[in-house]
């Protein structure tokens, strides 16, 4: 396992020399984000962003993300060029020491909360989804907490229109359409594909959504078979779904040599419909079992890369929500511990947690 941590370059407020302090961080997962989505990125640029990692002791194996462009998503269009594209920079990532490509293939919004300041009860506050408020979204005139910067409300009309004709099917055939392109050039560089799962894990406005559930992932797996085709397991998206085995499919997938990146956060359940918000990571602090996550994946050989998701804005600090630096760095010590913990719990004959 390797402990990594997210950084958005050199704007991010956190600085490369605070996350080298934080014990067992080995290496940050980043990106560039200058470059149209469906662009080459710049060699040199990718060269300079590993060198200021290399430089503070950090390594640059993971990137988050490539984007994937709308019309690959949709089929349509330009996708044959982005796709193209898209290869050429896992060719120039790989010359760099990257091996592992985090992506999504969500429509449109590839994360979705109502509120990104939720107060808790100890004063802290984090990124939240609430079933109520979302149904109060008029789809017609959308304004949505994170994304009223990125589009313009009739960007998002068009984008909304553009995905009505497009069935979970058709998505899912587009997504296979394009890791039968991609993976072959991740079989020849060693870059493993993870794929992040829907956050949060059901169809917003009628778009669909393909990777939700186990059922999903075996139908994807089964798909494009090359285990450099495998999983981003973000415990946070995928727990959002009740009815997902968050442990269950941790060990399943480890086996499998599927995981090759972990995004290991909590999040507590607020309500009985699809409410939760997100907590710190300890496990009695959410509603997911982390101990037993981490337990399934080092029972069942996970070595790949993991980050400490989402964290809440504690001690008074104002950093981009769920990225400050205070409540991640706890969440990495904790997590650490975990792993070091169920290492020698199976060392000595556990086969779980409470043994």
């Amino acid at each position: 396992m390797k402990m990594t941590f997210r950084w958005y370059g050199e704007s991010d407020s956190i600085s490369l020399d605070s996350i080298r302090q934080i014990p067992g961080v080995r290496g940050v997962v980043t990106a560039l984000y200058d470059v149209p989505v469906g662009g080459v990125w710049k060699e040199s640029s990718v060269a300079a962003l590993a060198r200021l990692c290399r430089e503070k002791g950090l390594e640059m194996e993971v990137i988050e993300s490539v984007p994937v462009h709308e019309d690959i998503k949709m089929g349509c269009g330009r996708r044959d060029e982005y796709i193209a594209n898209y290869a050429e920079n896992i060719r120039i990532l790989a010359r760099h020491g990257v091996r592992c490509v985090c992506y999504n293939f969500m429509p449109v919004f590839d994360w979705l909360r109502t509120d990104m300041h939720r107060v808790n009860a100890d004063g802290s506050n984090s990124l939240a989804y609430s079933a109520e408020d979302f149904a109060r979204v008029d789809p017609d005139n959308l304004h949505l907490p994170g994304w009223d910067e990125s589009y313009t409300p009739s960007q998002l009309k068009g984008l909304l229109e553009a995905y009505r004709g497009i069935s979970r099917e058709k998505l899912f055939e587009n997504l296979v359409y394009f890791l039968e392109r991609i993976i072959p050039v991740c079989d020849e560089t060693g870059v493993k594909m993870a794929i992040h799962p829907d956050d949060p894990p059901w169809n917003v406005f009628g778009i669909p959504r393909t990777v939700s559930s186990e059922a999903d992932l075996d139908a994807l797996f089964a798909a494009v078979p090359s285990k450099n085709n495998g999983l981003t397991l973000c415990t946070g998206s995928l727990g959002a779904g009740r009815s997902n085995d968050i442990v269950g499919m941790a060990a399943k997938y480890a086996a499998q040599g599927r995981v090759h990146f972990a995004h290991l956060r909590n999040i507590k359940y607020t309500d009985d419909a699809d409410s939760f918000c997100e907590t710190g990571h300890y496990t009695p602090d959410g509603s997911l079992d982390m101990a037993e996550i981490v337990f399934a994946l080092v029972r069942n050989g996970f070595d790949g890369y993991v980050r400490p998701d989402h964290g809440r804005n504690i001690w008074g600090e104002d950093g981009k929500p769920g990225y400050g630096l205070y409540d991640r760095a706890l969440g990495a010590t904790y997590l650490n511990g975990l792993f070091e913990a169920a290492e020698k719990l199976i060392a000595r004959g556990a086969d779980k947690v409470g043994k």
